[in-house]
């Protein structure tokens, strides 16, 4: 958005403020100034006036001028507009327009001693076709008089970055009610030239507006007979000269000065090319599109949609002599949803504004383009109008929350006065904390109490705020999908670092060889599988890791480590997930260390890499797989709960696979749970073996169980550790366990410790017929 010091200063008296104070004030409201540059008339260039103009002798195109600049001087010219009577901008000798100095020079075999000036010889940009014609507009014209001394030739143009809701901006009275709201400063009353239109003809005779659907757009209409030679005076030319304007004809400039000026939306229409028919009345006529926009025709011609296209077919040009001149305002909701929806639809230039929200007061802003535009054309009197009511949100407002979202403490008054002044709609509240507000009707952008704080912010100045350390908390978003997820990354690390290589397979499996291992087939049955190998849900992760560690076996591996966390399906098609590992082969691969041909594998050392992977651990025999070794398989236990079993593979299942463990986790059986970290005891620990006969019977759980139902006070951990068969013995066992005790609280002695020890024994030979060795 651009626009000038003076331009903003004829909607509000910005004159005790600098260029430098404005531009301050408008990165402070939120509107980011990109630049502001000084636009000056070099000096030593004055007003003159061209007394006479006669052709060069020898050239064809060069003209000898006597010009009155305060002084009578010859100047030679070789602009092809120059003519006697004008009033033109002059370089005395000794000025400097851009790199070049001006001083007497013979040009053609004359004398000439000064320049007369283009706009863009001066930097304001092109004009017309020659040197720069002054008018009354810039000011009194005053022979000699330097152009740098006229506010219009001594000027700033500020560039505004825009966001895109910020619609109500991209005008001079836009930015002028921001600024207003900033130094509290009124907008001028901008009135019109008055004209009478009592002896006019009426409008009604040249065209009538009518709509019989629902009312989308607020339009209005009027009409001018520009005669024949319409023109823009010098100040309007030389404003959009610098917003960079590409317009065709005056009128369209007009047209552009206006829109720029006041924010809302024109268009012209020729209504000698809609009717050539000067007798016949053009009807107007309003039809709602698909997407609710706005469509206007003359009987069956479309001239346009309101915020979006025109027919170029009747549009105003430099050839117009009665134009129909419209005003509209169409929501932005409305463009943005008929542009989004159908991409084919013709779109000018005008759809940038509409659709980022144009000003509504379009009335108003009729009679400001009429009165500054046409003042010197004939009008007709009246105008043709549909109105529309922009609806507003009525925001509640409370001021202890504005407060709070702004950091700092700010008093209703406060607030009231800032909301006044940015043109809100203010009623009572419930009570003395809160009240009602309504936007201006161009702010369609503030919809709530959040878009409300941020206009209180923009105006008391975020610099006002003084700044507090962000206190950022957040409750726990963990979810039970959210747990699941870490505790399976957490644990396929683990099984990593145990030196187990991950495997994804399919979740489709060999029916035979499940049948092999002893499944039972899923009932949900694939009607269209990839192959008759995998055709079936698989109900165990272990049958595709097998096949997997015996492709690795057939490829000469010694040492096969595999595990996969992923779904199975039980008979009746229900989903679970689970763990799978599956290790063959060596324990350890031959070397130095462990011999020509390594170590072999043993069932206690899968339970070792299970128990590094999911935490303690306790095994339980069973004999129930019919895959697995009846002799080597058991079930596993943490927590009291059976969470999955392992077991040697039947040589018999995989024939040409290596000596091979497997087992498979419940994984919906595992918790993740937090670690409640305990200290430890700074006395020392004491260990004691037990040395016992027992039945060959007897299993060592039976054992565990009984001393565990003790809950001996001080007994850390007790484990087996040798178990010793002899013919001496008879059908009895001897087996060692070692039991291991500590105190938080003192050193046990040899006593306490021997009592521990005597309660144990005493226990077993009562439950279980132990004896000591």
């Amino acid at each position: 958005m651009r626009l000038s010091k003076n331009w903003l200063n004829e909607w509000i008296d910005l004159s005790a403020k600098s260029a430098e104070d404005i531009c301050a004030a408008l990165n402070e409201i939120g509107l980011e100034v990109d630049s502001c540059e000084r636009i000056r008339v070099p000096s030593k260039v004055v007003v003159a006036k061209v007394l006479e103009c006669r052709e060069h002798e020898n050239s064809d195109h060069l003209h000898v001028c006597k010009v009155d600049a305060g002084e009578i001087l010859q100047i030679v010219c070789g602009a092809p507009n120059v003519a006697e009577g004008q009033m033109v901008a002059c370089a005395l000798e000794g000025a400097k327009i851009g790199e070049l100095s001006i001083k007497k020079a013979k040009l053609r075999g004359v004398e000439s001693c000064g320049m007369l000036c283009s706009a863009k010889e001066l930097g304001l940009g092109e004009l017309n076709n020659g040197i720069m014609i002054l008018d009354e507009s810039i000011g009194e014209l005053e022979i000699g008089k330097e152009l740098s001394s006229y506010p219009a030739f001594d000027d700033y143009l500020i560039e505004i970055e825009l966001t895109p809701n910020r619609g109500d901006c991209l005008s001079v009275r836009g930015v002028a009610r921001d600024l207003s709201a900033k130094f509290d400063l009124p907008i001028k009353d901008i009135s019109p030239l008055k004209k009478s239109e009592d002896e006019l003809l009426g409008i009604g005779r040249l065209i009538s507006l009518h709509s019989e659907e629902e009312k989308n757009c607020a339009l209005y209409y009027k009409v001018v007979n520009l005669g024949e030679n319409f023109s823009l005076n010098l100040k309007k030319r030389l404003r959009l000269a610098l917003i960079e304007s590409k317009h065709k004809s005056a009128i369209e400039g007009a047209l552009e000065y206006s829109t720029h000026s006041t924010g809302a939306l024109f268009r012209a229409y020729d209504a000698r090319k809609i009717n050539p028919n000067e007798n016949e009345k053009i009807s107007l006529k309003i039809k709602n599109g698909e997407h609710k926009q706005s469509q206007i025709y003359a009987e069956d011609k479309l001239l346009g949609v309101a915020g979006i296209c025109a027919n170029k077919e009747f549009l105003a040009d430099e050839n117009t002599k009665i134009a129909i001149i419209e005003a509209s305002y169409t929501a932005p909701e409305i463009i943005a949803n008929a542009t989004g929806e159908d991409k084919n639809m013709p779109k000018d230039e005008m759809v940038y504004r509409s659709s980022r929200g144009s000003e509504p007061a379009i009335s108003s802003s009729m009679n400001l383009l009429f009165g500054s535009c046409f003042e010197n054309c004939e009008w007709y009197g009246g105008s043709q109008q549909i109105s529309m009511s922009v609806e507003r949100a009525n925001i509640l407002v409370n001021c202890s929350a504005i407060s709070k979202m702004i950091g700092m403490d700010i008093e209703k008054k406060e607030i009231h006065k800032i909301l006044s002044r940015l043109n809100f709609e203010i009623a009572s509240g419930t009570n003395d904390e809160q009240f009602y507000a309504k936007a201006p009707a161009y702010r369609h952008d503030i919809q709530n109490i959040a878009d409300v704080c941020e206009e209180i912010v923009r105006i008391y100045g975020i610099d006002n705020i003084p700044a507090k350390p962000l206190n950022f908390s957040e409750a726990n978003r963990n979810s039970q999908a959210s747990l699941k997820h870490a505790l399976a990354r957490n644990l396929r690390q683990r099984a990593v670092d145990a030196g187990y290589f991950e495997c994804v397979h399919y979740i489709f499996d060999d029916p035979s060889e499940l049948e092999a291992m002893g499944f039972k087939p899923c009932q949900a049955q694939m009607l269209n599988p990839i192959t008759n190998e995998l055709k079936e849900l698989r109900p165990t992760l272990l049958n595709s890791l097998l096949n997997s560690a015996l492709n690795n076996a057939k490829r000469g591996a010694k040492q096969i480590k595999l595990f996969e966390y992923g779904e199975v399906f039980d008979i009746s098609g229900k989903q679970s997930s689970k763990l799978g590992f599956v290790s063959c082969g060596l324990s350890s691969l031959p070397s130095l260390k462990n011999g020509a041909k390594g170590a072999e594998l043993s069932l206690f050392e899968l339970a070792n890499d299970i128990q590094k992977i999911l935490g303690k651990i306790s095994l339980k025999a069973s004999e129930n797989l019919e895959f697995l070794s009846p002799y080597e398989q058991a079930k596993i236990i943490q927590n009291g709960k059976v969470i999955g079993f392992l077991g040697r593979v039947k040589p018999s299942l995989k024939k040409d696979l290596p000596r091979c463990y497997a087992a498979q986790i419940d994984f919906d059986a595992l918790k993740c749970e937090h670690i409640l970290a305990e200290p430890y005891s700074s006395f020392p620990a004491t260990s004691r073996d037990l040395s016992v006969l027992v039945s060959s019977e007897l299993k060592y759980e039976q054992i565990k169980e009984c001393i565990e139902t003790l809950k001996v006070e001080n007994l850390q951990s007790f484990y087996p550790t040798d178990l010793y068969s002899d013919k001496s013995l008879g059908d009895k066992k001897s087996l060692t366990i070692s039991f291991s005790f500590q105190s938080n609280e003192k050193t046990l002695t040899d006593d306490e410790i021997n009592a521990l020890m005597q309660r144990i024994l005493d226990v077993l030979k009562e439950s279980l017929g132990v004896e000591l060795r």
